[in-house]
């Protein structure tokens, strides 16, 4: 994996300095449309750059597809033979870090852009400079590997070392200004990354760590964050996001993020709202793991002891921890009672369009009656 280097808060300087020393001198801006102006981003991008030839490229989805990955590569790609391109900035939340890291390996790409999609077909290592600035905390996409992009109702995850970004600026005031549901959501998809990277079947000492740092830093801060617009606390998150993103950098997201995608989809239900929906279901499901149905090569015990080490961050036991994620949700202003959600739900709909890529990193087998048994709880809650 590519080293990247990383710029905290206090170090704008020393990220002023960098982009001077490489002599950046044309600049493909990535950014979000009202909020890039809400977060200050614009300010800030004003005074990082200076008068900096910048071209902007903002005119896409929160949940981008590839018509719009088009696009964004057409018209990077003519300013390129203008006159060459020397950084491409990402500054947004997720789906806008997702579309710069997209655009800096598929500009460089010769063969179909959905063939490449689907087979995940990326050519060599070529690509743009990147550097990312997420306003959110949660997403992680700094972070990563890989990058979503949707064909139809669709989503696909690319996946090459060349789409890491190269450079990370993590400051909590781009998020100041984020409403409480957006932080909650958000925030909560950090929270599912880091307990999902701990079980997962591809975790490592490296990426438990990262998995059980980040569980305690959002277990801590989360409510602040939400309830109180804390400055502090949004930066413990902005840091806890960043950590839950090098965890499933490492070992990718399982059941609860593989359920999630078809609810956002087709309903609308933001991300990390979705993922949530069946996170506490998944939490018990996984520590009932036995000999028979465990896919993990370390065996069902190495399941149990990792999840309850994430029980012993969060001061709880098995029995227990529905419940306190119930009331934890609620006090986030996060319903998971699909009824409420969804007027006219069908299950079976979120039964067929499972990722089942996702899904497979998970610890226990998951069938459709597994998932079924899930909504039905879901119901009653």
């Amino acid at each position: 994996m590519r080293t990247q280097i990383l710029f905290q808060e206090d170090q704008f300087e020393d990220l002023s300095k960098l982009i001077k020393e490489r002599r950046f001198n044309k600049i493909f801006l990535v950014r979000g449309g009202k909020s890039f102006v809400d977060s200050g981003a614009d300010s800030y991008i004003e005074k990082l750059l200076g008068d900096t030839s910048i071209i902007s490229f903002s005119d896409f989805d929160i949940n981008p597809n590839i018509a719009e990955l088009r696009r964004g590569v057409n018209k990077f790609q003519y300013y390129q033979k203008v006159s060459s391109i020397d950084l491409i900035i990402a500054i947004g939340g997720g789906s806008v870090l997702d579309m710069a890291k997209l655009i800096s390996v598929f500009a460089n790409q010769s063969n179909d852009f959905e063939d490449i999609i689907k087979n995940n077909g990326i050519e060599g290592v070529i690509h743009t400079p990147l550097l990312a600035i997420p306003t959110t905390a949660g997403t992680g996409a700094e972070a990563t590997h890989f990058a979503v992009v949707y064909i139809g109702k669709n989503k696909y995850s690319v996946a090459a070392n060349s789409i890491l970004p190269d450079y990370v600026y993590l400051s909590s005031e781009f998020s100041l200004s984020a409403k409480p549901y957006l932080t909650a959501c958000t925030g909560l998809d950090a929270f599912s990354q880091a307990i999902e990277s701990v079980w997962s079947v591809n975790s490592n000492k490296e990426s438990i760590k990262f998995g059980l740092d980040a569980i305690e830093l959002i277990w801590n801060n989360i409510a602040k964050a939400v309830n109180n617009n804390d400055k502090e606390a949004k930066a413990a998150m902005q840091k806890a996001s960043y950590l839950a993103g090098k965890a499933i950098n490492i070992t990718k997201t399982t059941a609860p993020h593989a359920i999630s995608y078809t609810f956002t989809s087709y309903y609308d239900i933001p991300h990390g709202h979705a993922v949530s929906l069946s996170l506490p279901y998944f939490i018990e499901y996984n520590y009932d793991v036995n000999e028979e149905d465990c896919t993990d090569k370390r065996g069902f015990r190495s399941v149990k002891n990792r999840i309850d080490e994430i029980l012993n961050i969060l001061g709880l036991n098995i029995l227990e921890i529905e419940e306190v994620l119930l009331k934890f949700f609620e006090n986030l202003g996060i319903e998971i009672n699909i009824n409420k959600l969804i007027q006219k739900f069908d299950k079976d709909l979120i039964i067929s369009n499972v990722n089942t890529e996702r899904l497979n990193n998970n610890p226990r087998k998951v069938t459709k009656k597994t998932i079924n048994l899930f909504i039905e709880k879901s119901i009653k809650y």
